[in-house]
C-alpha cells in the first residue's frame, strides 16, 4: 500500500480559473475525481461566469510521445469563489494561476489548510518559497506538503473572441515529464509519489514519469519560461508588433513566438543565458537540468522533451528545423504586455539577477534582457518588482544556510 494513498478518493481543488486551471480541473473531472474550481474575486465573475451550466470543454491535439489524450465536456462539484469552501477536506490542492496571483492566494488558503493536504504549485516560479515564508509568518503549523513543479502538465489556451472567453480549453501538447520537488526536499518522496493520485499528471505519471530535482531552486531553474519566453519576446518584438500591420494579411491573434519570432541569433541568446542559469546553480549547489547547444537551435526550443522525449542517445526525439516553417507552437504573445514580458521578467530574470549579486555570479546576459524589459514599459524592473530574496525569505542567507533550509526546512537565519 503507497504511503499517499489515503488522497485516491479525497476530492481535489483548483485554485486558477485561467487556461492552466480549467484545463487541470476538466481534465482531473473526466478522469473521475469530485473536482473543486475556486477562483477569486473579482477575477471569478468573468472566469466562472456560467461555468455551472456550461462546463468546460477540453480537446486539442494534446502531441506527447505515448499519445495520451482525455477530452470532453466536464462539470464540476463545486464552482466558488468561497476559498474555504474549495479546499475544506480535499487532498490535493492544485495553485495552477500568474505567479503574480500567488501572495494573495496564499494568504487566503493559509487558515484553512489541513493536516495530510498536498500542495501542487504549476509552475512553481518561487512559489513553494512564497507560500513557506507566509505559512512561517501567519503561524500555521499544519501539517501539509508543499512541492512545485518545473510547468504546467499541458500547453494550453481558452478559446476567446475579443475579451468574451469560451469554456473552452484546446490543449497543444501534454507533457510526460515534468520536474518536482517539495519545500523542504525531505517532503519529496511523498509529493511525488503522491503526484500518482493527481490525474492532471497521468500523463507524466504513465509517461517517462516525474524527475525528481534536488531541492525547489532546480525546480525554479528547470522552469524554461525565461529562457524561451524572454529573449524571444523582447529581441522578436518587432516582428511581433508588426504582425498583421506590416506583415499584412495575417490576424495579430495568430503570430506564434515559436513559429514566427525565433531564429539563430535569438536561439544563441537564450543558450547564453541558460548557461547563466548553470552558473547560479553550481554557485549555490543545486540542480538545474542539462540540454545540449544544438537544442536550443529548433522552433520549439528545448520545450519539445516535455512532451516527445529523448531518444537513446540523449537527443530529442523531435526538432522542428529554424529554416522550415512550422505552426507547432502555442500563439502568443500579440503585445509587450503579456505573461511572457510581465512575468517571466520581472519575476523569473529579476530573482535570477539577486541570486548573482547574493552569491557573485555575473549575470550580464540576464539582466540585459531585464533592462531592455523595462526601457519598452518605462519601468525599472530592478527597482519596481516586488519579487527580491527577502520577498521569497532566503535573503542574507549562505550558501550552507540556504541548502539548509531548501532540505530540512530549518532556517539558521
Amino acid at each position: 500500500m503507497s504511503k499517499m494513498e489515503y488522497l485516491q478518493d479525497m476530492p481535489i481543488a483548483v485554485l486558477g480559473g485561467g487556461a492552466v486551471g480549467k484545463t487541470c480541473a476538466a481534465d482531473m473531472k473526466l478522469a473521475g475525481k469530485e473536482v473543486r474550481l475556486y477562483d477569486a474575486m473579482p477575477f471569478a465573475a468573468t472566469s466562472l461566469k456560467d461555468v455551472e451550466k456550461t462546463g468546460i470543454l477540453l480537446d486539442g491535439v494534446q502531441r506527447n510521445k505515448y499519445c495520451f489524450e482525455r477530452s470532453g465536456r466536464a462539470f464540476f462539484d463545486l464552482v466558488t469563489s468561497d476559498i474555504a469552501a474549495a479546499v475544506k477536506g480535499v487532498g490535493h490542492i492544485v495553485i495552477a494561476m500568474g505567479s503574480w496571483g500567488h501572495e494573495a492566494t496564499f494568504r487566503a488558503l493559509i487558515p484553512h489548510l489541513e493536516d495530510g493536504q498536498v500542495i501542487n504549485i504549476f509552475a512553481d516560479n518561487f512559489g513553494c518559497l512564497l507560500l513557506r515564508r507566509l505559512m512561517q509568518e501567519m503561524g500555521c503549523a499544519k501539517k501539509v506538503i508543499v512541492g512545485g513543479w518545473s510547468s504546467a502538465p499541458y500547453g494550453t489556451r481558452i478559446e476567446s473572441i475579443g475579451k468574451f472567453q469560451f469554456p473552452h480549453v484546446s490543449a497543444k501538447y501534454r507533457a510526460i515529464t515534468l520536474r518536482g520537488a517539495a519545500l523542504p526536499m525531505k517532503d519529496t518522496d511523498d509529493f511525488l509519489e503522491a503526484s500518482k493520485y493527481l490525474p492532471c499528471m497521468d500523463a507524466v505519471t504513465r509517461g517517462d514519469g516525474p524527475s525528481k530535482a534536488n531541492t525547489i531552486l532546480d525546480v525554479d531553474f528547470a522552469n524554461v519560461n525565461p529562457v524561451i519566453h524572454v529573449p524571444a519576446t523582447v529581441l522578436g518584438v518587432s516582428t511581433m508588433e508588426n504582425w498583421g500591420v506590416i506583415f499584412c494579411g495575417n490576424d495579430k491573434t495568430t503570430y506564434s513566438m515559436y513559429s514566427h519570432g525565433l531564429c539563430p541569433s535569438i536561439c544563441e541568446v537564450q543558450y547564453q543565458f541558460y548557461n547563466e542559469e548553470i552558473a547560479l546553480a553550481k554557485a549555490i549547489g543545486v540542480g538545474c537540468p542539462e540540454y545540449k547547444y544544438e537544442m536550443f537551435f529548433s522552433r520549439r526550443s528545448v520545450l519539445t522533451q516535455e512532451y516527445m522525449g529523448l531518444d537513446e542517445n540523449g537527443n530529442d526525439n523531435v526538432v522542428f528545423p529554424l529554416d522550415q516553417p512550422s505552426n507547432e507552437g502555442n500563439t502568443g504573445p500579440n503585445t509587450i504586455h503579456h505573461r511572457y514580458m510581465t512575468e517571466d521578467v520581472p519575476i523569473g530574470c529579476k530573482i535570477y539577477h539577486d541570486l548573482g549579486v547574493q552569491y557573485g555570479v555575473p549575470t550580464p546576459i540576464i539582466d540585459s534582457m531585464i533592462v531592455l524589459a523595462g526601457a519598452m514599459h518605462k519601468k525599472n524592473f530592478f527597482q519596481d518588482s516586488r519579487y527580491t530574496l527577502a520577498y521569497l525569505g532566503i535573503d542574507n542567507m549562505s550558501k550552507e544556510d540556504l541548502l539548509t533550509y531548501l532540505n530540512e526546512g530549518t532556517r539558521l537565519v
